[in-house]
């Protein structure tokens, strides 16, 4: 019985001595902490806060009691809110100054001139606090710039969305008085249903547009790649064009190389090609010619280039810029006269960045325009037969 309570009492001497190291290492450890803020020399970092700045993603700075810069990471620097050992963002300083005699953190939105020509400014949000006991101040800036750009499309997105979609209901809304009073007259009855049929139409090509637009623009990736033929593609894109082609006496011709192929989704590709062709025979006067053509290109012929050529009115300089830009129209009245939603570029070139391809576009006015979709040939090499096709008006009837 004593060798069992020596041992508990051995046992219990071990737990408190245990718990005594833990707790003189913890005050230790606290003391450790407070140190580097509290009771660090004037002029220098606390510990560990340059390491800390140096993996910050947002631009950061610590000031001195002078309004010097202790330290700075390379984004701020970058933006040009640093320039030697002086914060350059009169804003910035002046915040700088207020954390400094009150001790109160602050938060706010500035805004910053591009420190090189031609550069654009930047937003940012940004945060100062006190650091320390010697009128050091930290410094935080998050640019905010793209955020700000996301946000203000989205913002035009639904006002155009809002616009587009109230301008064909309000029409058919009319339409439908103007049926309702013409009761009697089956001749005007018979033409203002032709239009409400006409508005119906712009209405639904709208509303599936917006669906394609959804669906490709969220980065999602193509649900089921697969190689597609470039000639199959063309061919089908032009079918479902050949009605509006025809009735402007448009012949469409597809030509160039053969038995091409590329990796993707051949739906959305027959989409792009038919917004392509669509739009080259809506800006096209009568009687001329629409061609669509495939071509190996790239050092190695390891991407496909897919070019739709008209005889229009062409694109002015100074739009072919914004040109895919959702419902941005060159001429909004001859647009929306041909039905045109203002999306069928947008879609052409969100349906070319999910194939990790791009589309361009050359255009003169009076002269024409081509839009070329290049994207990466199947199995990274384009082999192709030289050939072309002319696709009677007849196959639309």
């Amino acid at each position: 019985m004593s060798e069992l309570m020596a041992s508990l009492a051995a046992l219990a001497g071990f737990v408190v001595g245990a718990l005594a190291v833990m707790v003189v290492r913890q005050n230790v450890g606290q003391r450790r902490m407070m140190t580097p803020v509290d009771d660090v020399e004037p002029g220098a970092l606390p510990h560990g806060v340059a390491s800390v700045l140096a993996v910050l993603p947002s631009s950061a700075v610590v000031l001195d009691k002078e309004d010097r810069v202790l330290r700075a990471s390379s984004a701020a620097r970058a933006f040009g809110l640093v320039r030697g050992d002086h914060l350059m963002a009169a804003e910035l300083l002046a915040l700088a100054r207020q954390v400094r005699r009150d001790g109160e953190i602050r938060e706010s939105e500035i805004e910053v001139a591009g420190h090189k020509f031609g550069q654009e400014s930047t937003n940012f949000a940004v945060r100062v606090a006190p650091l320390g006991s010697h009128g050091q101040v930290l410094v935080l800036a998050e640019d905010q710039t793209e955020h700000r750009r996301v946000e203000a499309v989205r913002r035009d997105f639904v006002a155009n969305v809002s616009h587009e979609l109230k301008t064909p209901v309000g029409a058919l809304s009319l339409l439908a008085e103007t049926i309702q009073d013409a009761a009697d007259d089956p001749e005007a009855v018979t033409r203002f249903a032709g239009r409400m049929q006409h508005e119906a139409a712009r209405l639904t090509y709208l509303v599936q547009d917006l669906i394609t637009l959804s669906r490709i623009q969220g980065a999602e990736p193509i649900p089921t790649p697969g190689p597609v033929p470039i000639d199959e593609a063309v061919h089908e894109a032009i079918d479902r064009c050949n009605t509006t082609a025809a009735a402007k006496d448009i012949t469409l011709v597809a030509g160039g190389a053969e038995g091409l192929q590329v990796w993707g989704d051949d739906e959305l590709l027959v989409t792009a090609l038919r917004n392509l062709i669509d739009n080259a025979v809506a800006y096209s006067p009568e009687h001329t010619r629409v061609v669509v053509s495939a071509r190996a290109a790239g050092a190695h012929t390891e991407s496909v280039e897919i070019s739709v050529s008209d005889q229009g009115i062409g694109i002015p300089e100074s739009a072919q810029e914004r040109i895919f830009e959702r419902f941005f129209r060159v001429d909004a009245a001859r647009s929306r006269a041909t039905g045109g939603t203002g999306l069928g570029l947008a879609i052409v070139k969100h349906v070319a960045a999910a194939h990790n391809g791009a589309v361009t576009v050359w255009s003169k006015e009076g002269s024409g325009s081509t839009f070329t979709l290049r994207l990466p040939a199947f199995g990274g090499m384009a082999v192709a037969v030289p050939g072309s096709t002319t696709i009677p008006q007849e196959a639309a009837q």
